[in-house]
């Protein structure tokens, strides 16, 4: 990223970053997903290749709020079965992102973001849950782990993909945030590595996260007092909603 983006954003551009980033600390300790929102609008801000580099440690910043508060509630089994699949995924993720401009990256955010938005909306329309100890529901998890790892390399938009995966195995909503904080940990502290050789995470784009970081620390808080609180419903309308109107306007822009 260039370090010169941080001082030519506008008032508006650096408080929409804010708000986004106060939504991904939120997201990780009340709504799992929520922040394909977050995501939506650091690409339209930022270069949409260089926002994946930039949103990266506040999402890790969020993981480690979300892992110190449902830490007991983790599954191990599933976090197990899921990583094998979804570092192929982050392979074959990382190959496309070297290979293709920021103009499809912004399109293929815009695209995931939908084709997400309509898993979603489908599976909730599933009662049956998967279950994961037989061989269809091991080839389940694996695809849904390469999917999980290709959309969270290219875009950070993995949460939609494990949440439908998390809810189609039946998780109870502790079971689901626990697990769920512990995968998103692991998988985006490893890649890492990845996005820096991509030239994604430099000087730059980490000042950029110093400036954010504030927003995410409260976020994560209001989120873990919410819990218990929110209109689930609701929220997730909004936040279907919210994703539908960013997802087109990458694509329209």
């Amino acid at each position: 990223m260039n370090m010169m983006t941080l001082w030519h954003l506008s008032g508006w551009e650096f408080a929409a970053l804010a708000l986004a980033a106060l939504l991904v600390g939120f997201s990780k300790t009340a709504v799992s997903g929520a922040n394909t929102v977050s995501l939506a609008v650091f690409a339209a801000v930022l270069p949409a290749r260089a926002s994946t580099g930039v949103l990266l440690p506040l999402l890790i910043a969020g993981d480690t709020f979300a892992v110190l508060t449902y830490r007991r509630h983790a599954h191990w089994p599933t976090l197990w079965r899921l990583f094998p699949a979804v570092a192929a995924g982050v392979v074959a993720g990382t190959l496309f992102l070297a290979r293709v401009g920021d103009g499809i990256v912004r399109i293929s955010i815009g695209v995931i973001l939908l084709v997400m938005t309509g898993i979603t909306l489908w599976r909730r329309r599933q009662e049956a849950a998967d279950d994961v100890s037989t061989r269809t529901g091991r080839v389940t998890a694996g695809a849904y782990g390469v999917t999980g790892g290709f959309t969270t390399m290219v875009a950070n938009a993995g949460g939609p993909v494990m949440s439908m995966y998390l809810l189609s195995a039946g998780f109870r909503k502790l079971g689901f945030l626990g697990t769920s904080a512990f995968f998103f940990l692991v998988v985006n502290v490893a890649k890492i590595p990845f996005s820096a050789a991509l030239g994604l995470i430099d000087g730059g784009s980490l000042l950029l996260d110093a400036a954010l970081l504030v927003f995410v620390v409260p976020g994560a808080f209001l989120g873990r007092w919410a819990v218990h609180k929110i209109n689930q419903r609701l929220f997730d309308r909004i936040v279907i909603a919210a994703t539908v109107v960013g997802a087109l306007e990458l694509l329209l822009s």
